[in-house]
């Protein structure tokens, strides 16, 4: 009896590749835009366009805790970071930044976080990675890598000390 193979990962790296290539191709249609992080994972993808890209304008970075629709049940996370959007956001071209795109739920939340400072005259999401299993009609506009995943799997984004990007897998059957 063979046990199921593992899903094959991506190579990272060359997803972030493709989705700097995109977000390149969007700031030259909008430079005035702003970028938005959605800790942890997606502030670390924000940071990493926004150095790779050059911007002037200043980056921001939002958390989604208090505005999820699952915050009894998860509670607050260990490190919680707070809300730093260093910018108007009335009126701004802004893109969302997350890393791994699944339910939707995260993105709800982070839009609902992001209107507590003011109406933006757009948003526009950027994410890494788009494993489906949505839950709400959230699509990202600007996406590395569609990688379908099992539900009960998941992507775990890691940093080096470099900057540059680990993905593994957790989850999944163990043994037979």
């Amino acid at each position: 009896m063979s046990s199921p193979t593992a899903p094959t990962l991506p190579v990272i790296e060359d997803v972030y590749a493709r989705l700097l290539e995109q977000v390149r191709q969007l700031l030259a249609r909008k430079p005035a835009l702003c970028i938005v992080g959605i800790h942890s994972g997606g502030a670390w993808v924000a940071e990493r366009l926004h150095a790779d890209l050059g911007m002037a304008s200043p980056m921001g970075a939002l958390s989604s805790a208090f505005h999820r629709d699952d915050y009894g049940r998860r509670g607050l996370p260990a490190e919680m970071k707070s809300t730093s959007l260093p910018f108007e956001v009335a009126g701004a071209d802004l893109l969302l930044v997350d890393d791994i795109l699944f339910t939707g739920r995260t993105v709800r939340a982070a839009l609902n976080e992001l209107f507590d400072y003011g109406r933006p005259a757009s948003v526009e999401l950027a994410v890494l990675l788009d494993r489906g299993g949505r839950q709400l009609p959230i699509e990202a506009q600007y996406v590395g890598a569609v990688h379908p995943l099992p539900a009960d799997m998941n992507f775990i984004l890691e940093r080096n000390p470099q900057g540059r990007f680990l993905l593994s897998l957790e989850g999944g059957s163990q043994g037979a």
